[in-house]
């Protein structure tokens, strides 16, 4: 899977089990997705921790990565969802 998150896994802002992941916890994003395609969510070496299925395209998850979800709908102009992925939509590796 080439299309992914890159997560801020040192800081433990991004991922915890039962949790879902806030775009303040991602650092990167690796491909081209639409917003309820499944990408991968990786540490900063590379290593896969989990699979999802994104609320945002992502133009949209670089232009909100690493802010709080309080940002999104200034940054975008709009909110769908206050997660890049809901905790419903991911399993942990």
């Amino acid at each position: 899977m080439t299309d992914s998150l890159i997560l801020d896994v040192d800081e433990g802002k991004a991922l915890a089990p039962g949790h879902s992941l806030l775009s303040i916890g991602v650092t990167a994003v690796e491909g081209d997705f639409e917003r309820g395609e499944a990408v991968a969510c990786r540490t900063a070496d590379g290593r896969e921790i989990a699979r999802g299925l994104v609320n945002y395209s992502s133009p949209e998850a670089r232009r909100i990565a690493r802010k709080p979800s309080g940002e999104i709908e200034a940054i975008l102009g709009n909110i769908d969802e206050p997660e890049l992925i809901h905790r419903d939509n991911m399993v942990l590796r």
